[in-house]
Parts: structure tokens; C-alpha cells; sequence
């Protein structure tokens, strides 16, 4: 799914890791994401986050996406920081699932978290699949 996507690969972001219901993606936060600010445009901080959920929710095969999300700017991001998203499944029922994504930044004093992120999902049919 990540290699078809054309938004996520523009903007650097990286699989590093993927697992049944988890995913951590990276990025770098270059000239052109930072807002007039001089932080991160949230959109950006978004999308980042969005790819590690996408890439959780799809890891176990049938078409998911998103049904709804909600996201908790904690601090700003800035050029040059190097983001990691990290996801994590809470819960599946049915054809629906919940997961969250924290994206931080590593300094010296140690993680330091840039937004949270919880993400609900809807597995979709396929043609021909039963409903």
C-alpha cells in the first residue's frame, strides 16, 4: 500500500518497521513544512501520523481506511527535527478498529512528544467479498 503512496513518498516518510496492528514511520521536517510560524504545519504532523495508522490498520491484509481520527498537538516541530510515529492497535471489532499513534522527536533529555493521534478504522468489501 506505502509504495503506491505518492503523498507519504514526496514527503520522505519511511516504513522502519510493521507488524500486526503496529507500524513506526519516519520523517524529517523540511523547509517547505514549516508555516509562517516558523514550526511545522500541523497538516504535516497529520500526515505523518496518518501513514503509521494507515500502515497498522493494513498490516493484516483486507483494504482498511479511515473512518474518523482526532489529534492533540502536544509541541511544536521544526526544520530539520526527525519525526518518529509510532502505532499501535487498541482494540478491533468487527470490521472496525482503534488505534493510536504518538509522534516524538529524540533529544537529549530523551523523547520528547509532538502529537497524539487516535485514529478509527473501517475494514471495506472487496468486489465479490460477501457483505
Amino acid at each position: 500500500m506505502l509504495d503506491a503512496d505518492a503523498a507519504s513518498s514526496t514527503l520522505g516518510i519511511e516504513l522502519v518497521d510493521v507488524g500486526p496492528g503496529a507500524a513506526t514511520a519516519t520523517m524529517t521536517v523540511t523547509a517547505t513544512m514549516v508555516n509562517g510560524h516558523d514550526v511545522a504545519h500541523g497538516g504535516y504532523l497529520f500526515l505523518l501520523a496518518d501513514t503509521a495508522f494507515a500502515c497498522a490498520c493494513n498490516s493484516y491484509g483486507p483494504v482498511t481506511v479511515a473512518a474518523g481520527a482526532e489529534v492533540s498537538f502536544v509541541a511544536s516541530a521544526r526544520l530539520g527535527d526527525q519525526l518518529t510515529a509510532v502505532a499501535h492497535e487498541r482494540t478491533r471489532y468487527g470490521r472496525n478498529g482503534i488505534y493510536d499513534v504518538t509522534v516524538y522527536r529524540e533529544t537529549a533529555a530523551g523523547r520528547d512528544v509532538v502529537l497524539e493521534f487516535r485514529g478509527r478504522s473501517r475494514t471495506i468489501e472487496r468486489e465479490g467479498d460477501e457483505a
